[in-house]
């Protein structure tokens, strides 16, 4: 990993006037499918994003398992002369990684142990010429709520009799974020279709990847309710996670076949977060072109 510093070598770039590129920054993974679900969301944004004539360039970068990386894109930014790059993050909301990891990796935050514990994972860190702007998570709109809302009634049959199960990737720093996002969504589905009972389980480390805790949150749902319907909430398809730990621990559910409704999808692809990607952007933009700090 290269801790370097770039940001002086353009500071006459400013002088101008804006060059704004756009970087979708998403977790990364292992599965050729989950990564390729992010390319294709930048793919399906990239003309209506342009299309502003303020951005000017629009990419992807994985945070970690897998190039093209965080540190990969920046320098791609800067070679090309960019003064601004609005970095977007295609998380749920609120984590280690959002907080502190991006942050770091950009040389906006300089914590001594984050700079370790992302060079013991072969995460480079980079400071850029151009000025990053990341912008709020997925969570800070409507976005997700009527994103589930449309998966459950994809499913749903007899609402009155249905109890609703998602299952997240959760994060041990920040479970109190996370179950609030999800209360929120589960209420949101209870005010649009009644299905009034509600459970939640994790599925990534934060439980050591257990599909018994998809079983326990299905099993809860259904002490009150004929049928469970489980939607993962997870940003992009791996088998590892939908068919392998939450698929088969909904096998472990008694009479799952006739009790639980369950489609093994994702959050993407979707339009909502397409034009939410749109709207967010071009909003950042025209703050940057008007010197403005966005928030």
């Amino acid at each position: 990993m290269a801790l370097s510093n770039s940001r002086n070598a353009t500071d006459s770039l400013h002088s101008n006037g804006p060059k704004v590129g756009l970087l979708l920054v998403n977790h990364g993974s292992r599965s050729k499918v989950w990564r390729q679900t992010l390319v294709s969301l930048e793919t399906r944004v990239r003309d209506s994003v342009l299309e502003g004539n303020i951005i000017e360039e629009v990419k992807t970068a994985f945070m970690e398992y897998t190039e093209p990386s965080i540190a990969t894109r920046m320098k791609e930014f800067d070679r090309e002369g960019f003064t601004d790059v609005i970095v977007l993050p295609i998380f749920l909301t609120i984590s280690s990684h959002s907080d502190d990891d991006i942050p770091t990796i950009l040389g906006q935050k300089s914590d001594a142990e984050r700079i370790t514990a992302l060079k013991n994972e072969n995460i480079e860190c980079y400071t850029p010429a151009a000025q990053p702007h990341i912008t709020p998570l997925l969570d800070f709109s409507q976005t997700l709520p009527k994103n589930v809302l449309r998966r459950c009634r994809e499913l749903s049959v007899q609402p009155e009799n249905e109890g609703l199960v998602l299952i997240g990737y959760g994060d041990e720093e920040y479970e109190t974020k996370w179950r609030e996002l999800f209360d929120e969504v589960a209420m949101k589905v209870n005010e649009a279709i009644g299905i009034s009972e509600y459970s939640y389980g994790w599925c990534g480390h934060i439980v050591r990847y257990d599909r018994n805790e998809t079983t326990k949150a299905v099993n809860k749902v259904l002490t009150a309710k004929d049928t469970a319907i489980v939607i993962p909430v997870l940003v992009a398809y791996s088998k590892m996670f939908q068919k392998n730990i939450i698929g088969r621990g909904i096998k472990e559910v008694k009479e799952y076949e006739e009790r639980v409704l369950y489609k093994a999808d994702s959050i993407l692809p979707d339009i909502d977060i397409e034009e939410w990607v749109i709207n967010i952007s071009a909003e950042y933009a025209n703050k940057i072109t008007l010197k403005e700090q966005p928030a």
